[in-house]
């Protein structure tokens, strides 16, 4: 895991599909958001990730390929998150990602709402079921934002959510537009609050990503 920073709100921060802990460094999303850093009012936790031994992993069995997922998020309620909390010394964290992490940061914030403060999804995708292949059970039913979102009636959850700050950030040539309109859509008819954010003459890359990523940061953290 990578570590940047001394101070302030924790911000975890999920690898794109089947990329490691360094690709934020890397492809400078870090760095835009590097004076926030400087003045201790964030600190950015980056874990590695799994993805090409969970959903991206065809070689196994779907129902396995869910459960080395669950294992993961395990790892990182109680690793990860848990270390930033005590680190920091706060209630809860930030979890942010783009394209296949703003899933990880989504699924993981919906799951645990008392964890966390906002969420920071740029170009993600939320249904798992493109990896699954019409294999489904209850796993891939909790690990899949659109369907369990849509039925969740449980007021603790409900009442949680509605108080984070969520952001999903897209663009109107982004290939994932559309699994983003769904979900503000189902968000919209649970009156979860949130911003849609469809950026005119963009689409998924890292360009649009760094320039926006700044934006949202500051509008969690109230600057």
């Amino acid at each position: 895991m990578l570590v940047l920073g001394y101070g302030g709100l924790p911000v975890v921060l999920f690898p794109t599909a089947k990329d490691r802990y360094y690709i934020y460094k890397d492809t400078g999303l870090i760095n835009s958001v590097s004076n926030l850093i400087d003045e201790g009012k964030i600190k950015i936790y980056c874990p590695d990730g799994i993805d090409n031994e969970s959903w991206y992993n065809y070689s196994i069995h779907p129902a396995d390929r869910v459960k080395t997922h669950i294992a993961f998020e395990k790892v990182v309620l109680h690793d990860v998150i848990e270390y930033a909390l005590y680190e920091s010394d706060r209630e809860k964290v930030i979890l942010g990602g783009c394209g296949f992490g703003g899933y990880h940061a989504v699924n993981f914030a919906f799951k645990h709402p008392d964890k966390v403060e906002g969420i920071i999804s740029l170009g993600g995708f939320f249904d798992i079921k493109r990896f699954i292949f019409g294999y489904y059970d209850d796993n891939c039913y909790f690990n899949n934002p659109p369907d369990y979102m849509s039925n969740l009636e449980d007021p603790w959850y409900l009442d949680k959510i509605k108080d984070m700050k969520i952001f999903l950030g897209t663009g109107e040539w982004d290939s994932n537009l559309e699994e983003n309109k769904r979900l503000s859509g189902i968000l919209n008819e649970k009156s979860i609050p949130h911003l849609l954010d469809i950026k005119q003459s963009v689409g998924n890359d890292w360009g649009w990503w760094r320039e926006i990523f700044p934006e949202y940061v500051n509008k969690v953290i109230g600057q």
